[in-house]
């Protein structure tokens, strides 16, 4: 069975582009990284990248006039390399309607809040300022819209008295490790798909499938 090909686009660290690739290391999981693409030039990521034998592909957003001319060229990258699926860890750029036009209902982001909550940036901040019990992460297709396109999955954590922004960040990161790879195989297994503007699951996913995470295999565990 061929394995779900994912282009992953970066713009700093790439943490969870590296949760993705270790994922990739089981042989069982169903999908690969074809391409890691950032639109800033030496960033932690691509060393990141490197360090995995990913192909990566530089397309600097400050090189082109404008949004559109950008993101045609990193369709054109895409493309070449044959993916399937657009997979956002840490893309600090505004996706257009250029590459949502061309690959609509085929792009995903992690979002460090349980969305519709605290769309946007310092969710953490606003988190503890709001008084919330819970945080959390998201995964979901991008739409137009900030941070509003269709939830694929939710991981929880709870937020303790003494949290400030870095603990809870800290915690939330480690939840978006092992839920965005488990979100990427819920797409590549075909349980669920984006339909119209809805995530239709073609299998109930419940809360257990968040809370209960299987830890991820690397090539290093199996020898």
């Amino acid at each position: 069975m061929s394995k779900l090909k994912v282009a992953v686009l970066i713009s700093g660290r790439g943490s969870n582009m590296g949760s993705l690739a270790r994922a990739c290391m089981d042989p069982d999981f169903p999908a690969e990284i074809v391409l890691v693409l950032s639109n800033r030039p030496n960033v932690l990521g691509l060393e990141l990248a490197r360090e995995h034998d990913l192909p990566i592909r530089v397309v600097d957003h400050t090189a082109y006039p404008d949004r559109e001319a950008h993101e045609e060229a990193i369709c054109a990258a895409m493309t070449e390399a044959g993916a399937e699926l657009v997979c956002m860890a840490g893309y600090m750029r505004i996706v257009g309607q250029t590459l949502l036009g061309k690959w609509r209902g085929k792009v995903v982001n992690i979002h460090p809040s349980l969305l519709p909550s605290f769309r946007g940036v310092d969710t953490h901040e606003r988190a503890i300022d709001a008084g919330v019990r819970v945080h959390g992460c998201t995964v979901h297709y991008v739409s137009p819209e900030l941070d509003a396109g269709p939830i694929i999955a939710q991981a929880v954590v709870p937020l303790h008295p003494n949290d400030d922004a870095e603990t809870l960040s800290t915690r939330v990161l480690d939840m978006e490790h092992k839920l965005y790879p488990h979100a990427v195989r819920l797409i590549a297994e075909k349980m669920v798909r984006w339909s119209g503007d809805e995530a239709v699951e073609d299998r109930k996913v419940t809360i257990d499938d968040v809370l209960m995470l299987p830890e991820i295999k690397t090539a290093e565990d199996q020898a």
